[in-house]
């Protein structure tokens, strides 16, 4: 029995991709046998706790870890140090790539934090082999050390189940600038289709408003697959993502997806989407436009696509990097 501490603080902190992994990860790992969990976690939502957790309890109090035989971070937010065997989960490296598309502390904190984190880390988990390849290339972590474990699709997003009325484009994501918002309402207006926008309000000014644009918020699970079914299409031309888990649940649902050429979801779809130059509205009307025509085609390639992840996988694959790590 491996005894493993999970830090769960992301979970206070978002609804997003990064809660939707840690989420899924504790109820799988819950239901084996072979390993036991004892969640870590330090204080709320608020900027208080996020500048003590950031500045204090990660860096030296987590890595006193005295109790469990690996300790688990699955964001690269984790201890300089480590008492025990350290595994770090690294979602994406954006603030590296794109630093102007986030806030003023992460921008400043993640440089020089992250690659000691990592560096402390016997083992990285990166969530696609984009990730790796930006691990390696970026910030020089060791590929020995690196082990890719996709992400996994719920069992609330399947092609069967009731779907939205209307004719419309949903895209699904935080209000923030690297989701490319702007760029995919101008194509959706071209394409004289209503666009649907699921996610929290974020930050840098990023609004989901104007002729044509519906913002919903955020919905729960069911709500969410059904949305996804009744979509002429999906549309997820982030500038920059390490996995993209809307372009998985979409093609788990039936919908077909436009998304970014060049990216981790261009590996995620593997064929089953169609792929387009986010930087281009242009192009994203034209690939919204295919995706209608192709519909039939791109359904049956992401269904079988999807069927290839599983979040049992994940949480059987983790296990095994945790065997790795202890030694």
């Amino acid at each position: 029995m491996i005894r493993a501490a999970i830090d769960v603080s992301p979970l206070v902190q978002t609804r997003a991709g990064t809660a939707r992994y840690l989420k899924a990860l504790l109820r799988e790992l819950a239901r084996r046998e072979d390993v036991e969990i004892a969640s870590r976690s330090f204080g709320r939502s608020d900027r208080v706790s996020t500048l003590a957790r950031d500045t204090t309890w990660y860096p030296f109090v987590l890595g006193r870890e005295g109790s469990a035989d690996v300790l688990h971070c699955p964001t690269y937010r984790g201890p300089l140090r480590s008492s025990r065997p350290l595994v770090v989960t690294v979602h994406d490296l954006a603030v590296f790539r794109h630093p102007d598309a986030f806030n003023r502390w992460t921008r400043s904190y993640s440089p020089y934090v992250v690659p000691r984190v990592l560096n402390a880390a016997r083992r990285v988990i990166a969530v696609s082999e984009f990730t790796r390849r930006e691990l390696v290339e970026l910030l020089h972590v060791p590929d020995g050390k690196i082990r890719v474990v996709p992400n996994g699709v719920d069992p609330a997003f399947t092609h069967d189940g009731p779907a939205a009325d209307g004719d419309y484009v949903l895209t699904v994501g935080t209000l923030e600038p690297r989701k490319n918002l702007e760029r995919l309402i101008a194509a959706a207006r071209r394409s004289a289709l209503e666009l649907r926008v699921v996610g929290a309000r974020g930050w840098g000014g990023v609004e989901a408003s104007g002729n044509g644009v519906r913002w919903l918020g955020e919905v729960d699970d069911t709500e969410l697959a059904r949305l996804y079914r009744g979509a002429r299409c999906v549309a997820y031309p982030s500038l920059y993502e390490g996995f993209g888990i809307p372009v998985l649940e979409a093609m788990a649902c039936g919908a077909p997806v436009v998304t970014s050429r060049g990216t981790a979801m261009e590996e995620v779809a593997d064929g089953a989407a169609v792929l387009v130059d986010p930087e281009d509205p242009l192009a994203i009307a034209a690939g919204i436009e295919r995706a209608a025509a192709d519909r039939q085609a791109l359904v049956a390639r992401g269904l079988e696509r999807a069927r290839a992840f599983s979040w049992q996988e994940v949480a059987a694959s983790t296990v095994q990097v945790y065997r790795e790590a202890i030694g």
